[in-house]
This record gives structure tokens, sequence and C-alpha cells, in this order.
């Protein structure tokens, strides 16, 4: 069996999302929000239904980042997370993560009611699970967790899959869809109500006057009483968002199946596997996920989606890989979103990110409280979700773990001497290579055109590193993401890279 050559997203590759212009003028608003995946369309959409003006911009297309890379499970079972809130937060504050979860959860299946959204919505059970004996007690502490907070779940010992585990917890009644299907209809219904969606326009700079501007690059502003900002990591950085953030990278394949897979489930022990299905075509395929990693540090990254393949053959006897993805996805010091203001002294700068990887339901809480704050209304999960809070156990465990792996990747990238040069280079290959003397990237496309950058990250002045089964150069620091022509993917970087003239 083979992967597909690129990777391609299913979701992205099934739906056509509307095009909009780029802002090319100046507007005065209420509302500001940037960013145009799936929690800033659903800010929008609550906030227009409500008669608010609002301008969505998007510096690429709608939902063609993260959103449009997802497994899409609907769930407040975000792994093993429950007993860890009891001990870190508290039983009351573990309780208001799950009902702001569910309440997230029953809101897009409201709203997929209400409107007749045909997006493949179905119910479904979902388990973590473990086939280690050893994992066994983390799984029962879970359980417990469940019982305490009154959580509708069982735990259980057989599953409905091709290999027998050693325990598991189930959370009834989740959900899985097709998110662009859904955000499609959010976006029409969004500009029905007066909502205004600009593509292509990108964010770079907030003056933080009594009404805010957002400065776009192309020289237009936006001029509001209010900013929203979920462009996955905040693009203006007032209180070091980027040292309590860790980027992680994880991959998906869509393979062909011969049957539905009832329910949704997860591993706790290594290396983690996430299992749904989809339809395509009145056909089941099985979305196999994992194998995460921190941005820039993983292996040859094509052997991820490998190692997602084998496992495809071996355990389901499926080898018709259709599609294959991947997602980035930003993790905070104590696993909780950061959802509000951007600090505690700008009230009308807010912002949502962190969502650690279970962004459908994260961001349908997130802009559930994002419009609450705009409107000054009170909710009750804002100290929960605030960005300002600092947990001591585990945050400042982490802080540290991940300053040390900064620095340690700082060291390694600049002390890397390479020997290649980019006459070097094949078709469709990509390495770090040595150009007048110092150390530079380049790629070479399956034309024979070659492409050479500084590899220093436009951020912080990290070493990049080539990701293989993107094409991408990525930062083992804070995660920025640059395409092979130097152009920015992924934040907190801003500024390209800088082009070089290859040694041909």
């Amino acid at each position: 069996m083979s992967l597909p050559k690129s990777s391609q997203s299913y979701w992205l590759q099934s739906t056509t999302l509307p095009s909009f212009p780029s802002l090319t003028q100046s507007l005065d608003v209420d509302i500001a929000v940037v960013g145009g995946g799936i929690t800033g369309i659903t800010t929008a959409y609550l906030l227009a239904k409500q008669g608010v003006r609002v301008a969505v911009i998007e510096a690429d297309r709608l939902c063609n980042g993260t959103t449009g890379h997802t497994t899409a499970k609907i769930t407040a079972q975000h792994d093993l997370i429950y007993h860890e809130l009891i001990a870190h937060f508290g039983e009351e504050n573990a309780r208001h993560y799950y009902e702001a979860n569910e309440k997230a959860l029953q809101s897009i299946l409201q709203t997929i009611k209400e409107h007749d959204i045909h997006c493949d919505v179905s119910l479904e059970d979902a388990y973590v699970y473990t086939t280690e004996e050893t994992q066994l007690h983390m799984l029962e502490a879970e359980w417990k967790a469940y019982v305490t907070l009154g959580i509708d779940g069982a735990y259980v010992d057989q599953l409905s899959l091709p290999f027998s585990v050693r325990g598991a917890v189930m959370m009834r009644n989740q959900a899985q869809f097709h998110p662009l299907h859904y955000l499609k209809t959010l976006v029409e219904l969004a500009v029905k109500h007066g909502a205004s969606f600009y593509e292509q326009t990108v964010a770079q700079h907030i003056e933080t006057t009594n009404r805010p501007i957002v400065q776009t690059k192309n020289g237009a502003t936006i001029t509001c009483d209010t900013v929203v900002i979920c462009t996955h990591f905040p693009f203006v950085d007032p209180s070091f968002y980027f040292a309590r953030l860790h980027a992680e990278r994880s991959y998906v394949i869509a393979v062909e199946a011969r049957e539905r897979l009832q329910g949704m489930y997860l591993s706790t022990n290594e290396p983690k596997r996430s299992l749904r299905y989809t339809m395509i075509d009145d056909k089941p395929l099985l979305l196999i996920g994992g194998e995460s990693h921190k941005v820039g540090q993983g292996t040859n990254m094509i052997q991820h989606y490998e190692a997602l393949q084998s496992f495809s053959e071996h355990i389901f006897g499926l080898s018709n890989v259709q599609y294959r993805w991947s997602a980035q996805d930003l993790v905070t010091l104590d696993n909780l979103p950061y959802i509000g203001p951007v600090r505690t002294n700008l009230p009308h700068v807010l912002v949502a990110t962190g969502y650690r990887k279970w962004g459908m339901t994260a961001s349908t809480v997130a802009a559930q409280l994002l419009a609450d704050l705009a409107l000054q209304k009170e909710n009750r999960y804002a100290q929960l979700f605030s960005p300002s809070r600092f947990v001591a156990d585990p945050s400042l465990n982490h802080l540290l773990a991940d300053g040390i792996n900064v620095a340690k990747h700082f060291l390694i990238g600049k002390l890397e001497y390479a020997i290649r040069t980019p006459r070097d280079i094949l078709r469709g290959e990509g390495a770090v290579v040595n150009v007048g003397g110092k150390r530079a990237g380049a790629y070479r496309d399956d034309d024979g055109t070659l492409y050479v950058v500084d590899t220093t990250c436009t951020h912080m002045g990290c070493e990049l590193e080539w990701n293989n089964g993107e094409r991408t150069w990525d930062c083992p620091c804070h995660g920025s993401r640059f395409c092979f022509t130097g152009k920015v993917l992924e934040g907190p970087a801003i500024e390209p890279l800088q082009q070089l003239k290859g040694d041909e």
C-alpha cells in the first residue's frame, strides 16, 4: 500500500467554502474578529444574530488552518483530564470545565437541528482505552472522577475493536460531524445577519486606544469597541504567550473501510491512536490519528504517516489510504485554554487559544465566552479560562521544562554545521545546506525549481528544521512554520524567511 503523494485534508477536499474579498478600505464596527477558523466564525455568528456589527478578517482562506485539519470529534472527553482537573483546580472548577464543554456540544447539535445543517453529524459514545495493565490505575482514577462529577459514562473492559483492551472509560452521547459543512452554514447565517468577512487580509498590529484599531498589512484599518483574536497563536503578544504555550503536531490518515466503526476511541498508551469513522459517497472512511510530537522535534515526518498506515494494515486489514493530513495544536501550561482579555489591563482585546487538540468543543466554549465578554455579560466560566491565571502546579513545572527544551534546541540549531550545498538537493527533497559558510535551507520541487531560505526563525532566532511530510520549515522552539518559499504558515512568527540565492 502507498500513501497519497501530497498531504490533503478530507474536510477541505470535500467542501467548497464561500470566497470573500480582501479588506481594501477602513471600517468602523462594534467587534473586529481576527481569524477565520471555527472560533472566529462561531463568535461572529453568535454576535451578528444579536444585531452586533461584526467584521472578520482572515490572513488566508476561511478554515484553511487547524479547523480544516481536525479529526472533528465533538466531545467533552479530552483524554484523561478530569482526575487531573480535580487535583489541580478543585472539584467545582473540574465540574465547570465539563459543563462548559457539554453545553458547547449541545449548542452545536441544537444549531445543526435548528438550521437543518447537513454535516454528517452522528451521536457516538466516546472511549479512552488502554491495552496495558500498567495504565489501569489511571483509567480507574479517571472513572472515579466521572462519578464524583456526575458525568454520564461507564467503565468497561470490552470494546467493538479488533483487538483486546485492559479497560476503558466511556462518555455517553458525544458526537462527530463534518466541520466545514457545519461552518459553511454558520458563515452564511452570519452574513445574513450583517457580519462581513474578508480573506487574504493579514492583521499586523493593534493600537490599544479607547477604541482599538486593527492595522492590516495592506494598510486598511478596523476601528472597533472590542478586538477578538482567534488566530491560533495570538498575532500580538503583550503577555509572553510564546513562553506559555507550546505547539504540537499530530497526523491523520483516512482509509477506505468495509463498515462503520461504532464509537470514537483514544488510547492512553503510546503511541497514541485516535479512531473514528466518517462517510464519503455513502462509503465509510476510517480516520486514524496520532503520532503527536512538538513541532520541529519529530523524526523523519513522513514516518509518522507510515506508522499510522502500518497500524491500519496490521490491526484493521485496511490498506487503501485516501487522504492524509496533519494538524498543529497549542498546549497551555496547565492544559486549559486561554480565553479572555489578552492582558488584565486590556479588557477590550480578547484572545482564545490553547485548545490542546480538542478544538471543536473548546472553540464553541470560547465563542460563547468571547461573545459574552464582548457584550459585557456575565459568564460563569470566565475565571476558569482567564489567560491571566497561574496555577503553580503544574504550570511552574511545565514553564521550566518548556524553557529548558527551547534553550536546548536553540543551541543545537546554532551549533549545527551543514556539509551539503543547494546543488546537492534532489527533486522533491529538502534539507539544511551551507550557503557562504552559513546555515540555510533548500528545497527542490518536482519540476527542478530550487528554493533557498535563511533557516533562522523570524520570531526569536531559533534554527528551523525541515518537515518532509508537509514540505515546510518548522521551528522547534515556539512552533512557527514556514512554507518552503519562506511564507509564514503558523505563528508566533509574523515575518517571512529571507530568500537566498542558490549555489547552482
